[in-house]
């Protein structure tokens, strides 16, 4: 196809999505529970190809992390949402005031409509289905746009959805450029970006011209700021977990981190223990994944050979002395001697390298953080809850983590999202389905004129209205 008529392809995909909305807009709980369960279907079904697709795209990536991170992720929010959204569906009552009684007012739970979804490549899975099962259990239609990047992936995902669902309910679309320009200025009845801070700025700017409201899942840089108190063992198993999986290609893996001064050496050891049990070889382990595309591994290096001009210490973990260019992989790497001059300390990472610094009193790395934009998510390491509090009372982020990294993705019923330059708005928990709803407030008074409230206060004014007045602002 022509980019023209793919693009025409797009707005008419949109108008049969908003005509069959209309057709029927707001389906039952039980049509809605249909339509998690035939994603269910199609996720079992299909959970190879996807890690197939998902393994070609990126050269190599862990057939597991694709299961456990995204396939099994999708399944138990599917089994969450089913389990609730006939709740949250029921209209909510509000209070009345005294002076508009006997009326009645409650909130409803609108679908919205057509929902836009821009997926990235580094969790192409979770990332498209997890927006889309929200915006299903809300009574949505959708429309899902694929990177080009991961393009092996988006035509399975295609061909699977086109099986469960028609395409005025959902849609898959494939291809980059002119396709993703012109899918971010549709009109749709909301959108959902997943990618870059830069990205989402471009995406939302797009989105304003037909006042189309956005939720942004973005990036940043998130720290891990661990107190001298912790255990740097289990600290960095913990730091090795959430940094390498998917080797690093994750926007809430720890970007840097913060160590109490003179514990670098013990964390690198325990670090590279690690490294070495869950990674014996880099090169031709499966279980290692490969950076997505040339113009990422390029990227990364560039960070390095820039750190490196500028005097870091760059420590590769890489125990065979592998080569490991031909196949696109970069090992654990640790950084210390970093300045906020370098690269890597001014972008998002989204690869397998930590810079570490050290600090010597905790507010000191306390005012670094903040001095930085406010990022996706914050790794706090400690064994005392008070001053887990004190750190989560002094800074922002999306995601606050007590002796955990990257696991909070997984939990059905946390809010996801971030704030300020990583993000605005959430999904993922009953915040999911609300994101996804038009709250709309509704009021009802009795038909009978005696029971109609404003007839106590309407022209013309006299002696008894004032009374009225002053005996209501001063009771």
């Amino acid at each position: 196809m022509t980019p023209h008529v793919d693009v025409q392809r797009l707005h008419d995909l949109l108008e049969q999505q908003k005509a069959a909305y209309q057709r029927h807009p707001v389906p039952s709980a039980k049509e809605r529970l249909d339509r998690l369960a035939r994603l269910k279907n199609i996720l079992v079904k299909y959970q190879d190809q996807f890690a197939n697709a998902i393994n070609q795209d990126y050269g190599n990536r862990a057939v597991m992390e694709t299961k456990i991170g995204e396939v099994l992720t999708c399944l138990e929010h599917i089994k969450y949402y089913s389990k609730n959204l006939t709740e949250w569906m029921k209209p909510s009552k509000r209070h009345i005031s005294m002076l508009h009684q006997p009326a009645k007012g409650w909130v409803e739970y609108q679908p919205l409509g057509v929902v836009g979804i821009i997926a990235p490549w580094n969790y192409p899975l979770l990332l498209s289905l997890g927006p889309l099962i929200c915006a299903l259990a809300a009574g949505n239609h959708a429309m899902i746009k694929i990177s080009s990047a991961s393009s092996h992936f988006g035509y399975v995902l295609e061909n699977a959805l086109s099986e469960a669902f028609p395409q005025e309910l959902v849609a898959v679309v494939n291809g980059g450029g002119v396709i993703s320009d012109a899918f971010s200025h549709l009109a749709f009845d909301k959108m959902i970006f997943t990618g870059s801070t830069s990205v989402g700025k471009t995406v939302m700017a797009a989105a304003a011209e037909n006042l189309v409201p956005v939720i942004l899942e973005l990036g940043g840089k998130s720290p891990a700021l661990v107190h001298s108190a912790m255990n740097i063992r289990d600290v960095a198993q913990r730091i090795a977990v959430g940094k390498l999986w998917n080797a690093g290609q994750t926007c809430v893996a720890p970007d840097y981190m913060f160590l109490p001064k003179g514990k670098t050496a013990e964390f690198t050891k325990h670090y590279n223990d690690f490294v070495t049990t869950m990674y014996p070889s880099l090169r031709d382990n499966n279980d290692y994944t490969s950076i997505i595309n040339d113009k990422q591994y390029n990227r990364l290096q560039g960070y390095l050979e820039d750190a490196r001009e500028q005097g870091a210490n760059i420590v590769e973990l890489n125990a065979k002395n592998e080569s490991l260019t031909e196949v696109r992989k970069i090992a654990p790497t640790l950084l210390t001697g970093v300045t906020t001059e370098m690269e890597i300390m001014k972008n998002e990472i989204f690869g397998p390298i930590l810079p570490i610094l050290e600090y010597e009193h905790i507010d000191e790395a306390l005012q670094f953080i903040n001095s930085r934009p406010r990022p996706l998510a914050f790794y706090y390491f400690d064994t005392d809850s008070a001053r887990a509090d004190y750190v989560a009372g002094r800074t922002h982020s999306g995601h606050f983590g007590i002796n955990q990294t990257l696991t909070h993705v997984a939990q059905d019923d946390l809010p996801f999202g971030g704030i300020g330059a990583s993000g605005m708005g959430k999904y993922h928990g009953k915040e999911g389905f609300f994101s996804f709803s038009h709250e709309r407030s509704m009021m009802s008074n009795p038909v009978s004129p005696k029971l109609y409230s404003l007839k106590f206060i309407l022209p013309p004014y006299n002696k008894a209205t004032h009374k009225l007045l002053l005996k209501t602002l001063f009771r």
